[in-house]
């Protein structure tokens, strides 16, 4: 996938006559510096452990964005419950007889994404409370996430690494077969600093 259409080279710098490979290697190169599958809007799916004394987590690929025709960016959310932590036995008590005769306590339970609360640029999510007071421990969310337009700021990172590439000369003398293995091998020195503020913004981090 290009993040930049030939009609725009020039717009952002690059020779008209560059070819077609070149921007779609260095787009590559992007999505490799910002540990993601694209940029774009794309489906991923997590398995996170919520700390205890919390109902929240936060997802590694941002900004979360639904993928149309979805409205939500949430596709699917289970969670595993948990017996209760150590001091809330005994305030609980009855309710988790209860549950336990149920069989909840380490289940895995779908729930309604319309009922969990989402912050699309932090991607921390906050799930509802069972009504027997049951939390959980661990959950498994399926979403989407990504950007709906490409912003100025990738497309002139994308264009400063095909120019970084046709300054190198050992891409130079072979030009017409340069594929995406050839562009990684000089990573280092095609994502310079520029690139990498330009990009700084898109890179995922994983948050504790």
């Amino acid at each position: 996938m290009s993040y930049l259409m030939a009609s725009e080279y020039e717009t952002y710098g690059v020779d008209p006559q560059t070819p077609p490979q070149w921007v779609a290697a260095a787009s590559s190169l992007v999505d490799a510096y910002c540990r993601r599958a694209s940029l774009n809007v794309t489906q991923y799916n997590e398995r996170l452990r919520v700390a205890a004394g919390r109902n929240t987590v936060h997802l590694t690929y941002l900004p979360l964005a639904p993928l149309a025709p979805a409205t939500l960016p949430l596709v699917q959310v289970q969670g595993r419950y948990a017996l209760p932590r150590r001091g809330e036995e005994i305030a609980l008590e009855p309710l988790v007889e209860v549950a336990t005769v149920f069989g909840l306590p380490g289940t895995w339970s779908t729930l309604d994404a319309t009922t969990v609360d989402f912050q699309a640029d932090t991607g921390e999510l906050a799930f509802p409370v069972n009504v027997l007071g049951l939390g959980f421990n661990e959950v498994n969310v399926t979403y989407t996430a990504g950007l709906v337009v490409i912003p100025d700021v990738v497309k002139f990172a994308v264009a400063q690494i095909v120019r970084n590439a046709q300054a190198t000369p050992a891409l130079n003398l072979k030009r017409s077969r340069l594929d995406r293995m050839q562009m990684e091998y000089f990573s280092d020195s095609l994502i310079d600093s520029t690139v990498k503020m330009s990009l700084a913004a898109y890179v995922a981090q994983k948050v504790g």
